[in-house]
This record gives structure tokens, C-alpha cells and sequence, in this order.
């Protein structure tokens, strides 16, 4: 009874005498390209050069180890009694320990238990080695010990060894480089700057005349293999992306599935040539003080990252702060959600493609967009407000759209970095008033891209799994997509979204890129943060997303920082790395309806429009309003004077379709549209029936909060108000808090020094028409 209790603990102890794990020691935090290739690595935790297990080692050097340490590796069950013996005998000759009759099994228990060589030990690792052959298999047996053997200095295991002194992976290693990795284990003291390389050099070449002799290799590659020399100092690890490396760093510790080491989606060739024309353009850029730039490349069909250069490298530089992942840094994105609101405007029918957008001087419960160039259009085709990245309509269209509904579809489209509350933005979100980082919105602009790309190969349907972020690692997804009637955004409104985008003026030599075939098709957007402090650029092809960020990371603004002069120029010249194809995305022409267009304002055609086109739109477009322009007028019978009923009859009045914009509209309209017709006046004698919007006050806007500046000699400034008569000739009396104040004609506009507090301003043409708006002048000293 006790022999079965003692054979029952000892069988219990022999399959339970493995730790787990088998090695617990740290590993070094390790990126790979898309072909395996080493992109960097960073040290373990406990200092050590040590990469995750691998379970492929190259059969170079298996056959040196197994020659050199344990030739009768393939044949014991773990422990080799005829080495022991051996061992034993040696030992007892030159009555010190000289030879340890490990084999490499032992030495892997060893290795994974730390235990000091005494005589119990060994016995425990006889025990324990016989134990780990009935687990693993040879080939898991030398995979464990090459990924876990010292190799001299700080270095661990075969990968980071081969890395260290020979710059390259051990696949590529020669026989006479591998016999020195072979060798090193047994005295990895040996790998010391300048230190032993004679007893390197004759261990190794002891072994290459081992493998000779075993008809592993012939006498010419052992006499090359010989004349090659032995590893000297250790070598640099590649830093090509030390951005990626950080970020799965981190995203490792938040979530740690998978061992430290990633195969990466990164294109490494790519990669080098991004990072040279970041520098380049760094070197540029620095003269101003800007000093940094980032860029990603996004694979639109997986959304795969083929280069992540999250900054110039420089750290020799404390002031460069090239150490921060402006990738993933939250910044102000300036223009580039734009195309977003467009394309989710014709996604809900508020608007056609090229509908007519007030372009004017606004005020918004006190929010005063202006244009970058501090202009007014007047009225501008939506598709023209994006490719021109005008201001004033944006802001018009996101209060139509209603800046809460726009904030639910960024957070639909994955954007996370709007953290507070949509009443917080307001409207400067469309703006820049939120913050998005290069990585989310590169993802989002991908996102729109797959969808339109999968549209017809999904036969007019939509998978939502489109939408996601981008990702660094490659996947290999095989489930079928559940396919839904509607998407997010439709892929009309999409494609229409990049048409607009694709007619943006490019930067310097790209300028003509329509006049050669060779040229890449691109839909992109810059945009520019509040005070200068970022410049962002975004490009979609068919088959590519290029993003780019230029600017301080510490949010020093500069002049000069614009998205279109410093992110721009470097956009283009990322795209010239890419495959050049002119194929553009496919008109989805399922989801577009053929309706009726007036053509002046872009609106769906009423019954006064005279000129139609018919267009293809997004089918929302069909709800989308009626032009609001055209007019029906009543003329004299020489054309020249409007008449109504009290001063002319029906029977002698021509009647014709007017485009008619409103007065602030018209203002600047005609000032750029030559071939805008404003209104023949009344005739005089003839009463005007209805007010009909003919006057109408630029500035200030009713409700508005001003304050005057003090002018350089200290004395209150002066504030200039604006208005707009449709009817030229006709004189403006202007009072200010029912007090005559002066009269204008033609030219609308007079200064005004009012004192703090609030006040009313009242316009009276010469038709008697009246306009009535109230503003408050601000006290700087409150």
C-alpha cells in the first residue's frame, strides 16, 4: 500500500513539476513589418534584451547547437547517461567541475527554473527534463532554448542576439555566424567588447570542423565560413517606427492579449521613404519654428496602417520633442471635418450637391464666423463652399443641420475625441472647436472610402463593420458581412463629398495636375487651427488615405502654419511613393435618382426656373427644397421699371421669371457674378405693395455684442455699419435710437460712435420701408 501511495505522489509530482508559466521573465516589447521584418524593439522591463518565444529557429542553427551541446539530442528522453558518465568521469580527472553533462533539454530547465549547480539540482533537472520531453516535442525543445539563452552582456535569446551583433534577422545568418551564436551560451561572457575574441574565434571554428566532420557542411563552406569574423560590439536595433512601437507598448499594457511581439501591417520600404520626407520638410519648416510633422498611410480596404510616422526623430533635441505621437495626439482639426457635414447634408436631403449657400457676414447667438481671406461670395454652390473650405456656409449648414445631431454622427463615425458636451462646441465645431486626432479622422476619411468601394460589390447594400478604426496589425477576417439596406452615409452623398474634394486647388507644381494622364486622382482637405497652431492635410484615393499634421506639440502657434503651404506639399509627395492609377471610385448609380435642377441656384427646379439641368443626386435629394430664388415679376412694356396692379393693367405688363437673391446676398453676389441681374426699380408713381426684402442690414446683426476698441491716441473707436438696398438710387436715412444720425446712397455704410450699453438702429429708404435692428455696445471696463 505505501509502494502505490509513494508511485501515486511521485507520479503526481512528476506531471505536476513544470512551473507555469515556464518563463516568466519579462520580454522586450517588439514590432514587425508586413514580410517579418524587425521595425524596432524596446528592452524588457528587467533590462534585458529579450524577444518573445519563437517557435521557428532556422535549421542552421539547431544543427550547430545540437553539434555542439547535445548530439544525441534527437535520441534521449531528456537526459543523456552516456554525457553524464562523460561528465562524471572528466570531472573526477581534473577534480573540478569542467564539464556538466547537460543536455539541451536540462539546460532548458535550467534556464527556466534559475536553479544554482549543485549535485540535487541536477538530479531535479534529470527529473523535470524528462518531464518537459513528454509535453514537447524536439523541435518545441530548441525553439524554448533559443528563445531563452544567454548570449553575452544584456542580451537573451537567439532573435535579439542576431539582431544585436549582426544587424539582421537569424534566418539570414551565414554557417560561420551561427557557429558563433552556437558557442556563445556555453560562455556568454565571451561577447564583451574586446574582450576573449581569440576563445571565441577557436570555439567557433571548432565547431564549423565539428559539422564538417559530421557532413553537415563541406570543407569550402567551413574554410569561408572561418575566414568571417566573430561579433564585436553590440549594434543598433532599427528604429524605422518608434511611434508604432510606443503605441503598441501602450495598447499592450491596457489590454494584454498576445505576447510582446506584433507582426505589423507596416510596409517598411514605405515607411523609410515617409520618415525622409518628413525630415526633409522638417529641415524646411524648423526655420520657422515649426517643429514637428506627422504622417499616416491607410489602406482603404482593411484600414491597415502601411506607414506610421508619428513624428521627426530627434532626441538628441530636448526641444524638438520628437518623442510625442502627434498621431494620436488630440488636436484642433480646423477645416477637415467639412466634407463630413456635406456629405451628411446630402445624406438627409437638406441639401443638392451644388445648392446655393449664403455666404454674407453672420452672427449666430454671438458667434461671428469669417472666411480666411475675410471675404463674402455672397452666395456660394455647396460643392464650391467645400473645395474652397469657405467659413460662413459651413457654419450655415451645421446650423441647419443642428450642431447636436452633428456631434451624435462624429461619435457614429468614430470619432472619441470629442469628450464634452455637444453645447460645449456649439457651431465652431465644424470649425476646428473640437479636438480629433490624425489617426481617427485618416480612419474616418477610409471609412468613406471602403463604403463607396463596397457599394457594388455588395449589390446596393451597406455593411456596417465598414465603419471602424484603423489598425496596425494584420487581420484575417473571414466572416460574412451582415448586410443592411442603409448605411451611415450613402455612398452617393459619399461619392459626391469626394467629387467636391477632388477640385481643390493643390499646392505649388501640383497646381496643372489635370494636364498630365500620369497624375494621381486625389480628393483631399486641408485645414488650419485657431492662432496658427496646426496644419492639417487628408487625401483619398480608391485605394489609399494619406494624412499629414504639421505644427508645435506644444501648441505654439507661427504665421504662416497653414494647412495648404506646410501639410499640403508634403500630402503630394507621399501619394508620388504610392501606385499611380487614375481609376476613380464607381458612380454609385443605385442610390442616385435623375430629377430636375435649376441651374442658377442649384436648388431642386420650381415653377419659375428657367434653366434646368437634369443631374443625377443622391436619392434623399428628392425631399431636398424647392429653389427659393426664382420669382415671377411684373415689367413694364419696355422691360424697364416694375409695375403692379395699381399703376399699370394686367393686360399691358410683361411678366417674367426672375433669379432674385436676398438684399446681403445680392450685395456681394453681383459683385463676383456678372451675369446676375438685380431687379429694375419701380416705377416711379408706382406703389411698391409689399416690402418684399428690398433693404436689408449687413452690419451689425440684430442682437449683436460689440465692443469698440480704443483708437492709438486713446480716444473710443468708431464701428462701421453696412446695408444693402435692392433698388439702386434709392436714398438710406439712418437714425440710431430714434435720433437722425445721416443718409446714404448707393454705397450703403456709415460710421457710428455709440456709447456702452444697448441701443437700436433704424433704416428708412425712400420708399418708406422700414428696417429695425437692436445691438448692445460692450464696456471694456466690465
Amino acid at each position: 500500500m505505501f509502494i502505490l501511495i509513494f508511485l501515486f505522489g511521485l507520479t503526481l509530482l512528476f506531471w505536476f513539476c513544470l512551473p507555469k508559466p515556464l518563463f516568466k521573465s519579462p520580454t522586450s516589447y517588439v514590432i514587425d513589418d508586413n514580410a517579418g521584418q524587425l521595425l524596432g524593439a524596446s528592452i524588457a522591463a528587467d533590462g534585458q534584451w529579450r524577444f518573445p518565444y519563437n517557435d521557428s529557429v532556422p535549421d542552421k542553427f539547431k544543427q550547430c547547437i545540437i553539434a555542439f551541446e547535445d548530439k544525441r539530442f534527437e535520441h534521449h528522453p531528456g537526459f543523456d547517461i552516456l554525457a553524464f558518465g562523460r561528465a562524471f568521469r572528466q570531472n573526477m580527472q581534473s577534480k573540478k567541475v569542467t564539464s556538466g553533462g547537460s543536455t539541451i533539454t536540462m539546460q532548458v530547465i535550467r534556464l527556466a527554473t534559475k536553479h544554482k549547480r549543485t549535485i540535487w539540482n541536477k538530479l531535479l533537472e534529470i527529473f523535470m527534463a524528462l518531464r518537459l520531453e513528454v509535453t514537447y516535442s524536439k523541435k518545441e525543445i530548441v525553439a524554448l532554448y533559443a528563445s531563452n539563452a544567454p548570449f553575452g552582456t544584456n542580451v537573451i535569446g537567439l532573435d535579439a542576439a542576431s539582431w544585436r551583433y549582426f544587424g539582421r534577422g537569424p534566418d539570414k545568418l551565414s554557417w560561420g555566424e551561427m557557429a558563433a551564436m552556437a558557442v556563445l551560451p556555453n560562455s556568454p561572457s565571451l561577447v564583451h567588447p574586446g574582450r576573449n575574441r581569440a576563445l571565441l574565434l577557436k570555439k567557433r571554428n571548432s565547431l564549423l570542423n565539428r559539422l564538417n566532420k559530421q557532413g553537415i557542411i563541406d570543407s569550402t563552406t567551413t574554410a569561408l565560413a572561418k575566414l568571417e569574423p566573430v561579433p564585436d560590439r553590440p549594434m543598433p536595433l532599427p528604429t524605422l517606427a518608434p511611434h508604432l512601437l510606443q503605441r503598441f507598448k501602450n495598447d499592450h499594457q491596457h489590454n494584454p492579449q498576445g505576447d510582446t511581439r506584433v507582426r505589423t501591417s507596416i510596409n517598411s520600404s514605405l515607411q523609410q521613404q515617409v520618415n525622409d520626407i518628413l525630415e526633409q520638410h522638417h529641415q524646411v519648416l524648423k526655420a520657422n519654428d515649426i517643429n514637428n510633422i506627422a504622417a499616416i498611410v491607410l489602406d482603404v480596404e482593411t484600414g491597415a496602417a502601411l506607414a506610421y510616422a508619428g513624428n521627426i526623430s530627434h532626441r538628441e533635441d530636448p526641444q524638438m520633442e520628437s518623442d510625442v505621437d502627434v498621431i494620436d495626439a488630440p488636436r484642433s482639426p480646423g477645416s477637415t471635418l467639412k466634407p463630413l457635414l456635406y456629405a451628411a447634408m446630402l445624406h438627409n436631403g437638406l441639401i443638392l450637391p451644388n445648392s446655393l449657400l449664403p455666404d454674407v457676414p453672420t452672427l449666430i447667438a454671438g458667434y461671428h464666423p469669417e472666411n480666411f481671406d475675410l471675404g463674402y461670395d455672397g452666395a456660394v454652390p455647396a460643392s464650391r463652399a467645400l473645395s474652397r473650405s469657405l467659413n460662413v456656409p459651413a457654419v450655415k449648414m451645421l446650423q441647419q443641420f443642428k450642431y447636436e445631431r452633428f456631434y451624435d454622427f462624429l461619435q457614429k463615425a468614430g470619432i472619441t475625441t470629442l469628450t464634452k458636451p455637444a453645447d460645449h462646441y456649439g457651431l465652431s465645431l465644424i470649425l476646428g472647436g473640437g479636438e480629433n486626432t490624425l489617426w481617427e479622422l485618416s480612419g474616418a476619411y477610409a471609412d468613406m472610402a471602403r463604403v463607396l468601394n463596397h457599394y457594388n460589390n455588395y449589390k446596393g447594400q451597406y455593411n456596417p463593420a465598414d465603419y471602424h478604426s484603423p489598425v496596425y496589425s494584420i487581420l484575417n477576417k473571414t466572416e460574412k458581412p451582415g448586410l443592411e439596406r442603409t448605411g451611415l452615409l450613402d455612398a452617393a452623398s459619399i461619392y459626391y463629398t469626394f467629387q467636391a474634394m477632388e477640385e481643390v486647388m493643390r499646392p505649388g507644381e501640383e497646381m496643372l495636375w489635370q494636364q498630365f494622364s500620369s497624375t494621381q486622382r486625389i480628393a483631399w482637405k486641408t485645414g488650419t487651427s485657431f492662432g496658427f497652431r496646426d496644419g492639417w492635410a487628408i487625401g483619398i484615393t480608391p485605394q489609399y488615405v494619406v494624412g499629414v499634421w504639421v505644427g508645435n506639440t506644444d501648441g505654439e502657434g507661427r504665421p504662416g502654419l497653414t494647412g495648404i503651404n506646410t501639410a499640403a506639399p508634403a500630402l503630394f509627395e507621399i501619394f508620388r511613393l504610392l501606385p499611380v492609377s487614375r481609376n476613380w471610385f464607381e458612380m454609385p448609380a443605385g442610390e442616385m435618382v435623375k430629377i430636375r435642377i435649376c441651374h442658377q441656384s442649384g436648388y431642386r427646379a420650381g415653377q419659375y426656373c428657367q434653366d434646368i439641368d437634369e443631374m443625377l443626386v443622391p436619392k434623399a435629394g428628392l425631399k431636398a427644397p424647392v429653389c427659393p430664388y426664382h420669382q415671377l415679376i411684373h415689367l413694364s412694356a419696355d422691360g424697364k421699371y416694375q409695375v403692379n396692379g395699381n399703376c399699370e393693367s394686367p393686360d399691358a405688363m410683361v411678366n417674367k421669371k426672375w433669379f432674385v437673391l436676398p438684399p446681403s446676398m445680392e450685395y456681394y453676389y453681383k459683385a463676383r457674378n456678372y451675369q446676375y441681374h438685380v431687379l429694375p426699380p419701380f416705377r416711379p408713381g408706382c406703389t411698391q405693395l409689399e416690402n418684399g426684402n428690398a433693404m436689408e442690414v449687413i452690419y451689425p446683426k440684430d442682437g449683436a455684442k460689440i465692443y469698440v476698441p480704443l483708437e492709438a491716441d486713446g480716444s473710443r473707436g468708431r464701428m462701421i455699419c453696412n446695408a444693402a438696398h435692392r433698388v439702386p438710387g434709392v436714398k438710406i436715412f439712418w437714425h440710431l435710437d430714434d435720433q437722425y444720425i445721416g443718409e446714404t446712397l448707393d454705397f450703403h455704410q456709415i460710421s457710428l460712435n455709440p456709447l456702452p450699453g444697448k441701443h437700436i438702429l433704424t433704416l428708412v429708404d425712400g420708399n418708406g420701408n422700414t428696417v429695425n435692428i437692436g445691438f448692445e455696445i460692450l464696456n471694456k471696463e466690465k
